[in-house]
């Protein structure tokens, strides 16, 4: 089985004047990415996001900041399809509580027996107190974790808060958040690191960390981070803006049964659709810009398990 966990940087369809399209990967809150020359970027973009995904050909695709089920649907018939991929008829994108619509969404070619939501639950539901000044009553996502039972495995889909306006508050909710996503694995296995699972998405660590790391529940020894069978100097998916330094929000996190079983799973980094500023090596995918159009601000990773 071949997965990929991809931040596709704010996909939303969207009504226009020529018919629906999709918004590019670009932020609101970039100068550089507003007004109508950034706007007419944006289907490069979206076929520079499908060109990427084709590059893996992976039998499932958990993305995050997905707008909705439409937006999914879309992007798999207008950009996926075209691009030369096989069909994904398995397809889920569920509301969280992002209020901007970043949600986490599946595309699948294997049946997909359950997806299960948790963005209903507080701290309270958890056994976990608020972070300090936080309302009680909030949920303890402030996206979602999405539980994805896929044959023998289980994929925990996370995307925790970024670290901003403050980052000393949101490094307490991403920390709980990590909290949060360890306890439901706790619940659902008698003894996890026994079980076949595998959490990955977008962690929002700012840069390659050194020092305390909010998602430092969900790491070893809890899991095996994969992304260390990689060479140092290949662990990153994000250059940070401005100064383009590398760093690694993004996680694929196996449990240590899984691990185990599957030594020689080492993720690649595709990073081809990166912005030509990100500093990538290798050939950038044709129509790559210095900043756009890219296909993400983040690189996808892929991993695989052979024969599962």
């Amino acid at each position: 089985m071949r997965i990929v966990t991809f931040n596709v940087q704010n996909m939303r369809l969207r009504p226009g004047p020529e018919g629906p399209r999709l918004d590019g990967a670009r932020d609101a809150d970039d100068p550089g990415d507003g007004g109508a020359g950034a706007a007419a970027l944006d289907p490069a973009d979206r076929r520079l996001t499908a060109a990427v995904l084709a590059q893996a050909d992976a039998d499932v695709l958990v993305l995050q900041e997905v707008f909705d089920r439409a937006t999914l649907d879309f992007f798999h018939d207008r950009f996926l399809r075209p691009a030369g991929l096989a069909p994904y008829p398995h397809r889920v994108a569920l509301k969280g509580n992002d209020g901007h619509g970043r949600n986490l969404a599946v595309l699948s070619r294997r049946p997909l027996p359950c997806v299960e939501s948790h963005a209903g639950l507080t701290p309270a539901d958890l056994g976990l107190a608020p972070p300090p000044g936080a309302d009680p009553a909030l949920p303890v996502f402030r996206r979602d974790l999405l539980a994805i039972t896929i044959g023998p495995l289980v994929l925990y889909a996370l995307h925790l808060k970024a670290p901003w306006p403050d980052p000393a508050q949101a490094f307490a909710v991403r920390r709980q958040e990590a909290q949060a996503a360890r306890r439901l694995i706790e619940r659902r296995f008698a003894a996890p690191a026994a079980a076949w699972w595998l959490l990955l998405g977008d962690l929002n660590e700012p840069r390659a960390a050194t020092g305390a790391r909010a998602a430092a529940p969900l790491l070893r020894p809890f899991t095996v981070d994969l992304l260390g069978r990689l060479p140092a100097a290949e662990r990153w998916t994000y250059a940070t803006p401005g100064d383009h330094r590398p760093a690694c929000p993004d996680a694929l996190l196996a449990s240590p049964a899984l691990a185990a079983a599957f030594p020689g799973a080492v993720p690649r980094v595709l990073r081809a659709g990166m912005g030509r500023e990100a500093g990538a090596p290798g050939p950038a995918l044709p129509g790559t810009g210095w900043h756009r159009p890219h296909a993400s601000d983040h690189a996808a990773l892929m991993v695989e398990f052979p024969a599962l």
